[in-house]
Order: structure tokens, then sequence, then C-alpha cells
């Protein structure tokens, strides 16, 4: 049985972006915070193991409003509260501006969305704060200064382009695909570097960190050849699993050098 979220679903059904967490959201077998993931579209929810995600879309489109906005010609506003954009403008001496692309002098709403991607995915973000990330949904401290800022948006903004598959990276393929054959996924597993679909076949050059990975409670490089077991691969779906590695890869990167930034 479903019912339609019109108070979010329907701004997801425009040019938008969303945050998706979960509150308390540690599953059984493990001990650390990973649910948090951005989307464009709308979204499965069974995208993180422990289910019953909440997206957080950036923007409240007119029509999907209760009440009626001051100007009649904006489309879409904002979803910050006004409170804490004031507290961003006094902490970074920036003013928001309402659409992406804004001055030098100012930030935009998804350099808000950015920030708060690139804090969820600090490994020392998650380790400090992770008995009460158990509990709740994450409280995202603020920015110390305007150059922290501006860094932890620049992080975030290439992990949000590589997770949704938009950046050039995750073309930049690491592993192969050498061997010929009939491409049905059987048993997978990985052994040095190479991860095998079946008793032939095998992709090449896949990092462990990759392979072991967590997003959400899942693995994503196992969890996506286990959906597929006994399928055909196409050529796209090769094409497509070979980005999907890099962006585990890239992100891992991305999350150390997250961590070299002080984050209150």
């Amino acid at each position: 049985l479903g019912r339609a979220r019109e108070k979010t679903i329907y701004h997801l059904k425009k040019d938008n972006l969303a945050l998706i967490l979960v509150a308390q959201p540690q599953s059984a077998n493990l001990n650390f915070f990973d649910c948090v993931y951005v989307t464009n579209s709308l979204t499965d929810t069974n995208i993180f193991r422990r289910g019953g995600p909440s997206c957080f879309p950036l923007y409240l489109y007119h029509e999907g409003l209760n009440q009626q906005l001051l100007e009649a010609n904006i489309t879409r506003v904002p979803n910050l509260n006004i409170d804490i954009v004031k507290e961003f403008e006094k902490r970074i001496k920036l003013t928001l501006s309402s659409q992406d692309g804004g001055a030098n002098h100012s930030f935009s709403p998804i350099d808000v969305l950015d920030y708060n991607y690139a804090v969820l995915h600090s490994p020392f973000y998650r380790e400090k704060y992770k008995e009460f990330l158990k509990t709740d949904f994450p409280t995202v401290p603020y920015p110390k200064d305007q150059i922290t800022f501006w860094q932890l948006v620049k992080l975030g903004s290439e992990l949000r382009k590589i997770h949704l598959l938009e950046s050039p990276v995750v073309n930049n393929f690491i592993t192969k695909y050498p061997i010929d054959g009939d491409n049905i996924v059987g048993k997978t597993k990985h052994k040095n570097g190479e991860v095998w679909i079946n008793d032939t076949q095998y992709f090449s050059g896949v990092p462990l960190i990759a392979w072991d990975f967590y997003i959400g409670g899942y693995q994503p490089a196992q969890k996506w050849l286990k959906d597929r077991k006994g399928r055909v691969l196409s050529y796209e779906d090769i094409q497509h699993y070979q980005k999907i590695i890099v962006a585990l890869t890239e992100t891992n990167w991305i999350m150390n050098e997250i961590d070299k930034i002080e984050i209150e």
C-alpha cells in the first residue's frame, strides 16, 4: 500500500535536488552512520537498508505550496529555515541569493546543500556524534568561517555530482572487463582486485575499499550485482558498474579530504 507524500513528492517532480536521510539509521550489524544520500528524482523507500527515508527538497515549487507567494512570477523558493540562513550569513559574512549562481558576495541554496553533504560525509563528524546519530536525524554544525564554508562546499559539490553520476570523473574508468562470454551474473566474489561475476568473467582493478564500501547499510558494489543474479549484463550495464566503482573509490578519497578541514 502506498500513499502519496504530496508535500515532498510534488517538489521532486520538478527540477530539484533533495537530501535523503533517516532517523535512527544504524542497523544491527553496523556501528557507524552511513545513511545520507542525494537525489534529483523520486526515490525508492528501500534506498537504505533500514527503509523509511525522508527526502528534504532543496526547493519548494509554487503549485505545491499551501500559501500564495507574494510575487506571482516566482516558481520556486529555497526550502531553508530563515533563522538558520541568518546564522549562516552572520558566520560567513555573505548573503543568501534566492537562486543558484549568486555573485561573489553571496552564497546560494545549493551551496548550503553541498556544505551539509560534505559535513555528513566527514568520518570525524560521524565518529564524534555517533551516539546522537543513532537516535535522531543528524544535526549539522554551522561553518566556522567563510574559508571553511567554501572548502566544504567544493568537496560536497564534487560528492553530489559523483553520486548522481553527473561528474565527468565517473567516466575515467579504473577497471577493465577483459573476457568475452555470456555476461550472465552468477556467484560473485572479490579476489586479488578482481570482481568475478561468474566462473569465467570479471572486472579487473576493483579496489577492496570500493567493494566493501557501505552506503545506507548496503554495499553498492556487491548489491548491484546480487540484484542482477541470473541476468545478462548489457554493454550499458557493464559501463554503469564501472562508473559505480569509480564513484565509490572517489567517495572514499573525498571523505578523507573533508577530514583535513576543521569542522566544529
